[in-house]
């Protein structure tokens, strides 16, 4: 059906991607078609690594407010006040 695609025929499917995407989200846009090519190679491939290593991050830490520690300072005093 398609032997190959020619230096024109590729210029008018990008130009038609640019009209109907924009340009400024070209960048999302092939990001998106990035991690969708490397999923689906992993998933030919049987690796299963790069999963589980996105799944094993560290969860984020929490910062103490000027709240949380006024109250646990007020919490030792009565302590000490006993």
């Amino acid at each position: 059906m398609f032997k190959s695609f020619g230096v024109w025929e590729i210029i008018l499917i990008l130009v038609i991607i640019i009209i109907f995407f924009g340009v400024g989200k070209l960048p999302q846009v092939g990001a998106a078609l990035g991690k969708g090519m490397r999923a689906f190679r992993r998933g030919q491939s049987g690796d299963d690594s790069g999963e589980e290593a996105e799944a094993e991050l560290p969860a984020p830490r929490v910062a103490k407010t000027a709240s949380a520690t006024t109250s646990a300072k007020a919490g030792r005093a009565k302590k000490a006040a006993k």
